[in-house]
């Protein structure tokens, strides 16, 4: 086992460095230049468009508004990535990691904003009602790539629907057992057979239920969260401008000894930036779709902004909570035990069982935006003939929660990466050239404001685009 982590691992190493790396940044600077500068310029708006409130759907009921289908992408972003993730990337590349995190996430907004506004565009109707669609939806109707879009929902599926739900349901009872100590064999089982339940009880009721409970539960944790972390840093507050040089100087190198330091840092930095928030990687755009918004790039903007709301509010905590109470991190142990162990170091046993809930309130809402991925993709490539699929993706996402709290998942967090950059890779080679139709739409949304108008998109505004749905007049 251990020789067949060690070849993920070096996989990881050249897939990442000499083509994920280079492409995500390329693409991402590309979209940054050619929306000239979305992510910053239309900052204002994304609050105002997050306040929008729910349109009625086809059938006069309740949708999902732009804030529930953020909170949901935010489920699944927000998660143990936030706590783990940002703890093990400053362990392996050093504090330089975190400034590399914010460079992924402020030239990966553009990237977010242009896959999320092309799954608006692209969305279709379930029989319910509701909108579903993605990455598979635009590579079949504006690449009209189906095998592509197939490919794409095969991977989504796997990766989000059942690898990182078992990472997640593994996570939770780590926590648990660092908060209350002791080997006790019944905790695992118990917790997974919890965890089971209380996500079948969420995901049995649709996506109107998932976007209800992540609406309560992701404000609610990212509030106790920050916080936490601003207790820690305010109990640390002299110890802040050395934690910015830390991470400033570690990103250029500046007290860096070993040459390859620097490329450690850019290397976890982005990569543990893309797990995070998720920008470019085509999972967020299907909560996006599901939104019933006036505009396409309405919901771009929306997703743009959950990019910040991660890492540079969420991870950003997560690294001063580290680095002001752990500033030597030799021999320090990765993941969430690392920033519990800070926590309590600084605030006391308390605060290690209050982050136990938060990890909790994390993982499982991230297991509620991950299932709705794999169920938004699997609708795909079954089309109406899903009676029976859908039940059986229900139950077997809930056995692997079930089996992800019993053992081990290292090997798990590796091939997770090789899926994830896979993905990133699938959805990179449609999102380029449909690019051109993303800054088409922010065009056409950018002149309606100027007009003084609340902007709303209909087809026949641009009748030349083929395989357009849900918009019409």
């Amino acid at each position: 086992m251990g020789n067949l982590d060690s070849f993920i691992i070096d996989v990881n190493d050249v897939f990442w460095s000499y083509l994920l790396i280079p492409l995500v940044i390329g693409a991402g600077l590309y979209f940054t230049f050619r929306s000239k500068v979305v992510q910053l310029r239309m900052f204002p708006e994304m609050i105002r468009v997050l306040g929008d409130k729910a349109l009625p759907d086809a059938r006069g009921r309740k949708s999902v508004s732009s804030f529930g289908a953020f909170t949901i992408s935010a489920a699944a972003r927000v998660g143990t990535g936030n706590i783990a993730g940002v703890a093990a990337a400053i362990t392996l590349g050093g504090p330089g990691a975190v400034f590399w995190m914010w460079v992924m996430a402020t030239v990966g907004a553009a990237s977010a904003f242009v896959e999320s506004a092309l799954a608006q565009l692209y969305k279709v109707r379930d029989y319910d009602g509701t909108y579903r669609g993605g990455p598979a939806y635009y590579m079949q109707r504006g690449l009209g790539k189906r095998w592509l879009g197939v490919l794409f929902a095969v991977t989504i599926t796997l990766t989000f629907g059942f690898v990182f739900n078992a990472v997640q349901a593994n996570t939770i009872v780590s926590v648990v057992g660092g908060s209350f100590g002791g080997d006790a064999p019944w905790r695992e089982p118990v917790i997974g057979v919890v965890l089971a339940v209380l996500l079948g009880l969420v995901v049995f009721g649709g996506v109107r239920r998932i976007s209800s409970v992540a609406q309560v539960l992701v404000p609610v944790m990212a509030v106790v969260y920050l916080l936490l972390g601003a207790v820690v840093v305010v109990l640390n507050i002299t110890d802040v401008p050395r934690v910015l040089a830390d991470i400033v100087g570690g990103a250029l190198g500046f007290r860096e000894v070993a040459g390859g330091a620097i490329g450690t840092a850019i290397q976890q930095g982005i990569r543990r930036g893309m797990f995070s928030n998720e920008a470019g990687l085509g999972s967020a755009p299907n909560a996006g779709a599901a939104a019933e918004v006036s505009h396409p790039v309405k919901q771009g903007l929306v997703q743009s902004l959950g990019v910040f709301f991660d890492t540079i509010l969420i991870c950003t905590m997560t690294a001063f909570i580290i680095l002001t109470t752990t500033p030597d991190l030799g021999g320090a142990r990765q993941g969430a035990d690392l920033t519990q162990t800070a926590l309590t170091s600084s605030l006391g046993d308390w605060a290690g069982h209050v982050l136990t809930v938060v990890v909790f309130m994390l993982a499982f809402s991230s297991m509620m935006g991950n299932y709705y991925y794999g169920q938004s993709n699997i609708e795909f490539i079954t089309g109406d003939d899903k009676k029976w699929v859908l039940p059986a993706y229900r139950v077997l996402v809930l056995v692997t929660v079930f089996l992800g709290a019993l053992g081990s998942v290292s090997i798990v967090w590796n091939l997770a990466d090789v899926f994830m950059g896979f993905m990133a890779l699938v959805n990179m080679a449609a999102i380029i050239p449909l690019s051109a139709i993303a800054f088409r739409l922010l065009e056409d949304y950018r002149e309606q404001r100027r007009m003084g108008i609340d902007p709303v998109f209909t087809r026949d505004r641009m009748p030349d685009l083929r395989e357009v749905e849900c918009w019409e007049r």
